[in-house]
């Protein structure tokens, strides 16, 4: 599929560069941070959430709330899921990497399917800091040479197990953690884990 930059409008509805941030304390840090062959992902980590910039994410983009500062590393070439939340997530590119990106009102609203067709692929080069908008659907990035790192900020608690069993009806059935709605692809394996089955054509490889 295409991969488009980040700095023309097809990115618009989906986020915007942060630039006036200081991100050179987080690039040192993430470059220490472990990425192994598959995806790992941490919500929250003390040597990302004790740097100054920590704070400032916080309270800048996030008003104040509670934040928890961790991160997405590893190498990864498929889509396998998409996934939104009720708040912007904040990320940092360590390295060069691609976010696949499409939109939740283009979810089915009785079926609750996506068409991966939708999707739009974006470069995100190393040492930028993004805001991923609240309604845009996203998963995992995907690398482009060898391995990613990739910060991610979102309020505290995002991601973490549910307190709760959902209903299984409606958009209910997509909520897969904290803060976390979730729609997998057949081929992704994710049904053994629980997570609605609803995206519908390729399971996109980049």
């Amino acid at each position: 599929m295409e991969i488009q930059k980040i700095d023309t409008p097809a990115f618009v509805p989906y986020g915007r560069v942060l630039t006036d941030f200081d991100c050179s304390a987080l690039q040192k840090a993430m470059e220490k941070l472990t990425a192994p062959n598959n995806v790992i992902y941490e919500p929250g980590i003390s040597a990302l959430e004790s740097l100054p910039i920590a704070q400032e994410v916080s309270e800048r983009l996030f008003g104040g709330l509670p934040t928890q500062v961790g991160y997405c590393n590893g190498e990864n070439h498929q889509l396998d899921a998409v996934e939104y939340h009720r708040s912007s997530e904040i990320n940092y590119a360590a390295t060069d990497l691609i976010l696949l990106l499409g939109q939740e009102q283009d979810i089915d609203p009785e079926t609750h399917q996506y068409d991966t067709a939708k999707m739009e692929a974006f470069l995100v080069p190393a040492g930028t800091l993004l805001e991923v908008y609240a309604t845009t659907l996203h998963y995992a990035p995907c690398s482009v040479n060898g391995k990613f790192r990739c910060m991610v900020a979102l309020p505290k608690g995002t991601n973490e197990p549910l307190k709760f069993v959902p209903q299984k009806s409606g958009e209910d059935a997509l909520l897969f953690a904290q803060n976390k709605w979730l729609i997998a692809h057949p081929e992704s394996g994710l049904d053994k884990d629980g997570a609605f089955i609803g995206l519908t054509g390729k399971n996109l490889r980049v």
